[in-house]
Parts: structure tokens; sequence; C-alpha cells
């Protein structure tokens, strides 16, 4: 058993019941509070504690999803773990007395970290603390105020617009004050302990299905499919990390060092729920940015697997923006993490709204991502650097079994020509990842030619 193996499992019949799954597990966690801080981001990883402990099957079991808990205050490199943050009930009354933005009805009525409040106010007051979207004008935006102590509520801009003079009711009945920020991670060892496969995704947005429990389910599902895995089976060691956006990214690292420098490899998943950047044009597909080093295997592998797969891939270069690619990017560790998501942030038009729901989330687009993601991990499993043990002409295939006895006949012509591509590269520097960009041979005939090959002695490592 192997990555590549739970990659061809993956057939259609297996994709479809995948992603009725995990659009489940989005609509569970969908209406959770989360934020940087709080019982909502303990509330969604013990979700996720429970899907990956109640599903876990094979001859091993997924090593259990641990919840740290880090105290506000702790420093973290330049940055300080903020004080936490609960809701009880937030929303405004217009003068009839009638909620018209109401933290019950929508989380992202209520922007992000408000501090607490009683007040009435005149509605040019209250209009100081209100945000709508002129453009969208019948959608709630997503706001928060994290790091500078202030209140506001959100609400659609047709709404807004409509409000009547008189005295305004608002209640932001909240908590701010010392706790902890929360994180998990869970561990899946591998044959090789010091190298590790980095795995992330932020987990403080509410209310956003796409951004970004759409990442969160697809790790998840992830973390399940590796963990039929025995140790041995798996080569690398595989590290899930749930964070809070930016904050939580900059504790792990600060927290972890040795497991820092242990990544060989990382990707940042979000936006893995929607159709895709190509979906106005039929194709769907997915997007990547390169890590910061912009060459590294994972930046490879990522175009490789995405090729064989037949998924269109759209790629740019790293730019110190987004998610929390650039905290691992970040000079003094400069990791080769990059993002594979389908439609980036900020490039959909329902993005950071209450348009992100679930409508917007699908369960193919999701199995498909959870399929791009283990192509990406199986095409990383299978790079192996060999040497050509007969070096001078091409070693006679055809008294070993590997090569057609009929001349002219076509038939096995993509078999051999993997092999021969093998044999012609394979100086001990350039890695089966190499050959597949330069050849255009799928990975897993590559490795299937270079098995062969060193059964028949003719690969050494």
């Amino acid at each position: 058993m192997s990555v590549r193996a739970l990659l061809d499992a993956l057939d259609d019949a297996a994709l479809a019941s995948l992603g009725v799954e995990l659009h489940d597990l989005v609509r569970r966690l969908y209406p959770v509070p989360r934020s940087l801080t709080g019982d909502g981001v303990r509330e969604t990883l013990r979700v996720l504690q429970e899907w990956l402990a109640g599903v876990a099957t094979g001859p091993t079991t997924a090593a259990p999803l641990r919840v740290h808990e880090v105290p506000s205050g702790s420093q973290a490199f330049d940055w300080t773990v903020p004080k936490e943050w609960n809701v009880r009930e937030a929303w405004i009354k217009d003068p009839a007395g009638r909620k018209i933005a109401d933290f019950a009805e929508h989380r992202l009525h209520l922007v992000g970290y408000s501090v607490p409040t009683r007040a009435r106010m005149p509605l040019a007051e209250l209009q100081e603390h209100l945000h709508s979207l002129p453009d969208r004008p019948d959608l709630v935006p997503y706001r928060t105020s994290y790091y500078a102590e202030s209140w506001g509520f959100c609400l659609p801009h047709a709404q807004r617009a409509a409000l009547p003079d008189g005295e305004y009711e608002v209640l932001v009945d909240a908590t701010l004050t010392d706790g902890a920020l929360s994180y998990g991670e869970l561990e899946l060892p591998g044959a090789s302990a010091g190298e590790e496969v980095l795995l992330s995704a932020h987990v403080c947005h509410p209310q956003l299905a796409n951004d970004n429990l759409s990442g969160l389910v697809v790790l998840a599902a992830l973390a399940r499919a590796l963990a039929v895995l025995t140790p041995e089976q798996r080569r690398y060691t595989y590290r899930f990390v749930f964070v809070p956006g930016t904050i939580g990214a900059i504790v792990w690292l600060a927290r972890n060092p040795d497991c820092a420098r242990r990544v060989v490899h990382g990707l940042v998943a979000a936006n893995l729920g929607d159709p895709g950047p190509g979906a106005s044009a039929g194709a769907g597909g997915f997007h990547y940015k390169r890590s910061r080093r912009g060459n590294a295997a994972i930046d490879r592998a990522v175009q490789v697997a995405m090729c064989d797969l037949g998924e269109p891939l759209e790629v740019e270069d790293f730019v110190p923006f987004g998610y929390d690619e650039r905290q691992y990017c970040s000079p003094g560790f400069d990791l080769p993490v990059g993002s594979l998501t389908r439609t980036p942030w900020g490039r959909y038009p329902e993005y950071h709204t209450s348009a992100d729901d679930l409508d917007l989330v699908r369960p193919d687009a999701l199995a498909g991502s959870v399929r791009a993601y283990l192509g990406v991990l199986a095409a990383l499993e299978g790079d192996r650097r060999y040497r050509n043990l007969q070096p001078y002409g091409e070693p006679q295939l055809g008294r070993r079994g590997l090569y057609r006895t009929l001349g002219g006949d076509d038939r096995g012509r993509e078999r051999e020509l993997a092999l021969l591509w093998v044999l012609n590269q394979s100086d001990g520097e350039r890695g089966l990842l190499d050959i597949a960009e330069g050849s255009g041979v799928p990975m897993a005939r590559l490795e299937e030619a270079a098995r062969a090959l060193a059964e028949a002695g003719l690969l050494g490592s």
C-alpha cells in the first residue's frame, strides 16, 4: 500500500461518496462562531477530532488531533497572543425595536473582536460603526478588528441605505479577557523521521464555507486517508496544523523550531470547494502560488501532479501576501511551502461575504481537491534519484523481458519510452520528478519503470 495506491483507489464512486461526506462536515461546522481565539475555535477542533476518530479505518488509526492552548500575552517573535474573545449576544435594534443586524442570525453581522458595548445613539453616530458593500448591496461583508479595540456591525448596503432616522440600540455582549489561543496539530509518522511534509489551514473564519471550511475538511480527509498506511508505507512524516490565520502560524513556528527545520515540503490549503478559476469556461481546475524559493520540489510536484491528473492549473510566483504561506516562507525560515487552492483569495465575487455559503461549496470540488492533494503527495513520495548501472549505450532490455520481442509493433511503446527515459536520465543527480518535467511521462509510469529496472539490476540508488 502507498500514497499512489490511495490515489488510484479514488474512482468516481469513491469521489462521489467522499464529496457528500465532506459537504456534510462543512454544513456542520458552518454556523460555529470562529475567530482568532475563543470557544468557536475549540468547538471546530473538537468536531474535527470527533470526525477523525469516528471514521478512521485500516491497519492503523489516525494519531489524535491534539489541541494546544497558548495563553494570552505569550510572545511569539514580534507578536503577542491576544486576549480571548467570546460572544454571547450582539445586535442592533432600530427605532421601532426591530433587530436589523443580529449575530445569532449570521456571524458576519458582528465585526470580529468587537469590544463589549451597550449604547443608544442616533443614526448618524451609528453609521460610523456600520460596514457594507455598495457594489454588492445584498451581501453582508466580513470585517475584523483584531488588534485595535473598537466595535462594529456589517449588513447589506441596501438595508443600510434604507435605515430611518431615530435612536438605535446597540448590544455587544462579549468578553475580551485573558484566555488562550487554540490550535490543532496531527502528526502521522513516516519512514523518514527527519523529513516532514507540513499541511496547514486556517481555522479562524466564521460562517465562510470556502474560506476556509473547505481547507479544513480537505486536510481532515487527507489525514484520514494517509492514516490507513503504516509508518513504513509513508515515506515522510506528515504534520497537519489547523491554526488561526497569521498569529496562529507565527505561534506554531515560534513553538516548533525543530519541526520547522524538518519541513522538506509544504502546502497551505484554502478555497478548495468552489468550481475553480476556469469554471466560467467550463474548465474548473486549480491555482498554485509557488514557495518563496520558486523552484522547490513542491513547486514542481504540484505542476507535474496536476498535469498527470488532467487538472487545469494556473501558477503564479510567490508574493508576501495571502494566507499563512507568507509566514512559513518568511526569510528566517524560508520553508518550501506553497499554496494550492481552487480560486485564490479575493478573486471570486463571494469572497469574504455572506455569499461564501453552503451553495458555493460543491461536493465534487471538495472531493476533487482531496484527489489533487493526494496526487501531489504521491509525486513527492515517488520522487527518487537512481544511477544507471549500465550507462554505456542502452542495455539490452529484451533479454530481460522489458522490451518487445517483435519489432514494428507499437503496443507497449509508452511503457518502453518510460524505461528509456529513466535509464537515460538516471545519473544520480536527476530524480523522477526532473524526468517527468522534461519528458512529459506521468510520474506513475516513471515509478513503475524505475521499479522494473531496479529489479532487473539496471538501476541503483
